[in-house]
């Protein structure tokens, strides 16, 4: 007997339905039943499930002799399953990796639940993906399983089938099956968490639910919207057989409610002619229904109301009313932002024509999003070795408590950001300023870059389209113009910047100023640092760091950070830090720690034992902390000839190399990570990238720049002389010198 059984009916979606049944035979969790039902599609999906069935065993093929629609689709598939849980997918949508052997493991926790609830992404056709907004709801915290009565709120999630897994005893006892017609999932889903015994919930994007440019039926303008009405009579028809269930009337009354103004509301649904004919039979089921007392939220009671007395031309004239009022202020913001825009411009003119003030210095880093990075580091050493110089940092609103106290916060587009870019002698920045700049004479603009660069970038790029996404060149080439000092932490980035940003800039090879605290930090500083993100005592604190696929339009983890603890056991943590520019979540579990919005990625490297990333650059500026680095290259010549590379990581890597998953846990597990040979291949590494991360890089940098010193500025103190703070899990510092190993048989691999 199966552990799940799949259900997957198909209709008019030849298109989607590979993918899906693809997402179901790729699970980890291969202890399944995939039941294909073609609800006698005039397409081609009766064939590519007969294709599917003769490859895969698992697979049963059933075809239906006549068009049933969804609901009876899916009590075909119910009637051949014997599987322990039913799991409903819509044929157009995809499992996510990993998501049966996630909810496996949840139902194993939570003692066998009637229902599970897990989460969804809705996934959109131009790559966008947006989780579930209700997932709070689903929340793992508290007594696990529950009834419904002790967290009502899952009532409020979508009401669908396909987000959740059904002992399929519970739903024979009971006798649920679906009905026919649309909004079939209104009276399956409603009455099985009423009667759920116990219901478990897993926080955890289980299914991508595609959004279709077209095709939706429930998209479609078709008098079968109007089968909802038929869909509550059954939901409160089963409330009435059952008194015990009263209690639920109320909230099921307000959610009938919203969810005929949903109909009412969306201009693609109903068929011209026919909003008064619902308004009727929604006011009909209003006063059938309706619970003396029923709390309605203020927000709600005036669309209530229209139902309520069925007031359809008032409904249709509120919503032109709506209408209007949108345009109108649409209008009306776009004419004010064209007059602020012009007003802004005829202030940074005049200001043009003031004196540049030559104790002023403006700093910015990564696109506004606070305080951080070489310009932080920079902004800092300014106040410390040239303190007449009165800074100012540029961020966004969202991002103006990361700043700290010391420079003066400036909002960009506001007169005092325009006043600051006018009169300032100093412009620091690590990527492009306002477009609007006009660079006068007499001020220096300091290209503080972002890092050392493993991937094409520049000019270069324009070999790779994927890889430069609509990159203007030639105002990328403008921007170089104006730049005076560009930073380089070694050789290898001046060169680099000097071919792919051709310019008459001075290079200043002097290392870069963010990693100047790795050489300054101490032992307690970074003790706290672990104690703030919550890193258990006696921890190894791996640092995760994936960088970003050009080649992908949704961004998936490359590693499953959930399958990777729980193999090598509990005495190890992640650092979860997706791509600050294109983030998203990595994974979540008791022992993931998501840092995705930590100010501070220097800090986090303190706090952390070792990094594990791919490609991305801050492998470079971890090497000077000299802790072990493992990267991950099981996608390397995908990511090559996509983006394109300056030289081939897994012939100079920093550390052990991991081909794939199972190659990053065993390494981990038999100590490879910081072994002796790790060790030889990081000092190489550090010998090549970190030849002036010694701590007194933005010292340098500030005294050539600022004070114009050509002499007594500090020497680069070599690799082999530096003494970086080390990690809590360092030999002779922990009783971690020895981890063991996981259960099971893994890969050893040779390549480190």
């Amino acid at each position: 007997m199966p552990r799940f059984s799949v259900i997957v009916p198909a209709y008019k979606v030849q298109a989607y339905l590979p993918q899906c049944l693809d997402s179901v035979l790729s699970q980890s969790c291969p202890d399944l039943e995939l039941i294909a039902v073609d609800d006698r599609s005039p397409d081609g999906c009766g064939a590519i499930i007969d294709e599917y069935a003769a490859r895969d065993a698992r697979v049963r093929a059933v075809h239906l002799p006549e068009n049933q629609g969804l609901g009876r689709a899916r009590n075909a598939g119910i009637a051949e399953a014997t599987g322990d849980y039913l799991v409903f997918l819509d044929s157009d949508d995809t499992l996510t990796p990993d998501a049966l052997r996630a909810v496996a493991d949840r139902i194993k926790e939570t003692g066998e639940p009637d229902v599970l609830v897990f989460d969804y992404a809705r996934t959109y056709w131009n790559g966008e993906t947006v989780r579930n907004q209700l997932a709070d709801r689903l929340t793992e915290e508290g007594p696990a399983p529950f009834r419904l009565e002790d967290r009502p709120g899952l009532l409020r999630v979508l009401m669908v089938a396909w987000n959740k897994a059904y002992r399929r005893e519970f739903v024979a006892e009971h006798g649920f099956t679906f009905p026919p017609g649309y909004y079939e999932d209104t009276p399956w889903t409603f009455p099985v968490l009423m009667a759920a015994g116990s219901i478990a919930t897993l926080d955890r994007v289980c299914v991508h639910y595609r959004q279709r440019r077209q095709g939706n039926i429930l998209r479609t303008t078709s008098r079968g919207h109007f089968d909802v009405f038929d869909q509550y009579d059954r939901v409160f028809a089963y409330v009435a057989q059952r008194p015990e269930l009263a209690r639920w009337r109320p909230e099921l009354f307000r959610r009938m409610i919203d969810h005929y103004l949903v109909i009412l509301g969306r201009r693609d649904r109903l068929p011209r002619g026919s909003r008064a004919e619902f308004v009727r039979r929604a006011r009909a089921h209003y006063r059938a229904h309706r619970v003396p007392g029923t709390r309605v939220p203020p927000r709600s009671r005036p669309r209530h109301a229209l139902i309520r007395f069925g007031l359809h031309r008032t409904f249709q004239a509120l919503r032109l009313a709506s209408a209007v009022r949108r345009r109108t202020l649409k209008s009306a913001v776009k004419a004010a932002r064209s007059l602020r825009t012009a007003a802004l411009r005829l202030h940074y003119r005049v200001q043009r024509c003031l004196p540049l003030r030559s104790d002023r210095a403006v700093f910015a880093a990564r696109g506004g999003r606070g305080h951080g990075g070489d310009p932080g580091a920079l902004e800092q050493a300014f106040r410390t070795h040239a303190p007449h110089v009165r800074t100012a940092w540029i961020a966004r609103p969202e991002y103006r408590h990361a700043v700290p106290p010391g420079p003066r916060g400036l909002c960009p587009g506001t007169a005092a950001y325009w006043t600051a870019l006018a009169r300032s002698k100093y412009l620091v920045n690590d990527g492009a300023f306002d477009r609007g700049l006009r660079k006068r004479r007499g001020q220096v603009l300091v290209q503080t870059q972002r890092g050392t660069p493993l991937g094409h970038t520049g000019l270069d790029l324009q070999e790779h389209p994927a890889a430069a996404r609509g990159t203007d060149f030639e105002e990328l080439l403008r921007d170089v113009d104006r730049w005076d000092y560009v930073l380089s932490g070694n050789r290898h980035s001046t060169l680099t910047w000097e071919r792919v940003h051709p310019g008459r800039y001075t290079v200043l090879e002097y290392g870069h100023p963010r990693n100047d605290v790795f050489q300054q930090a101490t032992s307690a500083d970074v003790a706290l640092l672990r104690e703030s993100l919550g890193i258990p005592e006696g921890s190894v604190a791996i640092l995760y760091a994936p960088t970003y696929r050009d080649h992908h339009r949704t961004q998936r983890p490359p590693l499953d950070l959930e399958r990777v603890l729980s193999r090598l056991g509990p005495r190890f943590v992640i650092l979860a830090r997706p791509h600050p520019e294109r983030g998203g979540c990595l994974g979540r579990g008791p022992r993931i720690i998501d840092v995705s919005g930590h100010p501070s990625v220097e800090s986090l490297c303190l706090a952390s034992d070792a990094l594990l990333t791919d490609y991305s650059s801050l492998m470079f500026d971890y090497a000077g902390l000299d802790r072990p680095i493992v990267v991950h290259t099981e996608d390397w010549d995908v990511f090559d000839a996509t983006r394109g590379t300056y030289f081939d990581l897994r012939g100079f890597p920093p550390g052990a190399v991991a081909g794939s998953e199972d190659e990053v846990i065993d390494i981990f597990a038999t100590g490879h990570w910081r072994g002796s040979r790790s060790a030889q291949l990081r000092a190489s590494f550090r010998e090549r990238f970190c030849p002036y991360d010694d701590g007194h890089a933005a010292e340098r940098v500030v005294r050539h720049v600022v004070l114009g010193e050509t002499e007594g500025r500090p020497e680069p103190v070599p690799p082999a002389g530096r003494e970086p703070v080390p990690s809590a899990a360092a030999p002779g510092r922990s009783p971690l010198a020895t981890v063991p190993q996981p259960s099971g048989p893994l890969p050893v691999t040779e390549s480190r």
